[in-house]
């Protein structure tokens, strides 16, 4: 091991909390043979190169990461792990029966399985499974469009076991937020560590007999091979687990992964732990995850040592620059801030003792992608847009599955693209300015709508334009566009 890395207790608030020093891993030196090499240890690699290894451990695998496994968002993040998959109704609406209920029980049991790992390896990570709460809270619009939601997932066959309706005394048996109108509750979500869940995985995986060093960025990637400042490895398959660090690969056959990961941004704040008569007025007693329902996403939950983690999305730089400096401006802090006192009057004055951010990878069409290439011995999973935490569980498993050739219900899903090169399977986002132009147009109509309507003395016609607005901008995000 090297030296410590203080730094890394400055990360989130997940670090801090973590009694270890960050030293990193040696770095790769000289040349290697390995079946697998995985670019980035985090939750993608580390869930790729756990399903590989326990289902063929003969198998040689080496994960190089570029800084210290879980370093970038499986570090970072609000602590979700979704039974779902970024925009899995569009892609699973089409499919006859029985596969549509196939596939969505594939993805709500993603939290069971990740659980049913952590007990077996006895990883540590403050894993409690007490659902989601999406919350109609700050405006009577909110309520319309999560009941529009719900029938949305009633038509797709999910049932009350799956998704239901809360009245606001309902909702408040939860989570009491002041003047809420309702909720929805769904069982399929749990709220962990994710800083204790991904060095946990990169402990759990070395002792399977992978090998993983760090401080090794990678500098040249060909099919079947991998070069370092002070290494190579040849290999049979390569998988870049990167997401929103596309940009720091090198190209493959001159495509640039980039081109189909686009970086953005989620910023977060955390409390000073409150006193249980604090919690007593919230609630949130049993881990459940929270948010609002805006097409801003705000995203919370109560952490075992009794702060409220809260979050939102953040925005876009141009070029696809990552953001490195996650220091949050007053304005940042104070956006959230204001939120979640919308949500908790009682918190006004309480202090804020964490901010920190992360990068995020959103594909486009804001669709996730899991793929195989065996002409190029390429696999790769990305396009999870902030719900990563749970949906990379899956990318692991599907994976695995595809480089051993095996045919599973994780391989036969809408999202899987088999024999086909990233460059031609996947769609890119446009060129700049329009990139920037665009995203950033749009995440303005959602503040912009957010605003209005939570404005109660703004006249009705404002309210539906700036609906109407954001609604047409969301069509665009989705699928209009290209």
């Amino acid at each position: 091991m090297s030296a410590p890395n203080p730094a890394w207790k400055n990360l989130s608030l997940w670090t801090s909390q973590l009694a270890e020093d960050f030293a990193p891993r040696p770095a790769l030196e000289g040349e290697t043979q390995a079946d697998i090499a995985i670019i980035g240890a985090g939750y993608t690699g580390l869930w790729t190169a756990y399903y590989l290894k326990t289902r063929a451990p003969y198998l040689r695998i080496v994960i190089l990461e570029a800084e210290t496994a879980g370093f970038g968002a499986s570090s970072r993040n609000g602590g979700w792990v979704i039974g779902g998959l970024l925009g899995e109704d569009r892609l699973v609406g089409h499919l006859p029966e029985p596969r549509r209920q196939e596939s969505w029980r594939l993805v709500t049991a993603i939290p069971d399985e990740v659980g049913r790992v952590v007990a077996a390896e006895g990883i540590d990570c403050d894993f409690r499974k007490a659902g989601m709460l999406y919350c109609a809270a700050r405006y009577p619009e909110q309520a319309v469009r999560l009941r529009g939601y719900l029938d949305s997932l009633r038509r797709e066959g999910l049932s009350e076991e799956d998704y239901r309706w809360l009245s606001p005394a309902e909702l408040s048996r939860h989570v009491r937020i002041s003047g809420a109108l309702g909720g929805l509750y769904s069982p399929h979500c749990a709220t962990i560590h994710p800083a204790k869940l991904v060095r946990g995985l990169a402990q759990v995986v070395e002792r399977l007999g992978v090998a993983i060093h760090e401080r090794s960025a990678v500098t040249v990637w060909q099919p079947g091979r991998l070069r370092t400042a002070e290494g190579s490895v040849a290999a049979d398959w390569i998988i870049p687990a990167v997401e929103s660090f596309a940009g720091s690969l090198p190209p493959l056959d001159g495509a640039a992964l980039s081109r189909y990961q686009l970086p953005v941004h989620s910023l977060i704040v955390a409390t000073e732990p409150l006193g249980h008569d604090v919690w007593a007025g919230i609630g949130l007693d049993h881990g459940q995850a929270f948010g609002e329902f805006s097409r801003q996403v705000t995203y919370g939950q109560r952490t075992k040592d009794n702060r409220l983690v809260f979050g939102a999305r953040g925005g876009y730089r141009f070029g696809g620059r990552i953001r490195r400096d996650f220091t949050l401006t007053a304005e940042e802090t104070a956006l959230r801030r204001r939120l979640f006192t919308d949500l908790f009057p009682q918190l006004k004055d309480v202090s804020i003792t964490h901010s920190w951010g992360g990068n995020l990878g959103m594909g486009r069409r804001f669709q996730p992608h899991m793929l195989v290439d065996r002409e190029s011995r390429t696999a790769l999973a990305g396009g999870f847009g902030g719900e990563g935490v749970g949906a990379t569980n899956l990318a692991g498993r599907t994976l695995a599955d595809l480089i051993l050739g095996r045919d599973s219900l994780e391989t036969r899903q809408p999202w899987v693209i088999q024999d086909k090169p990233f460059a031609k399977a996947l769609k890119p986002w446009e060129p700049e300015p329009l990139r920037f132009l665009g995203y950033n147009a749009i995440v303005r109509s959602f503040a912009s709508e957010d605003a209005v309507l939570a404005n109660p003395h703004s006249p009705a016609w404002r309210r539906r334009l700036a609906q109407r607005v954001s609604e047409r901008m969301e069509a665009l995000m989705t699928w209009k566009i290209g």
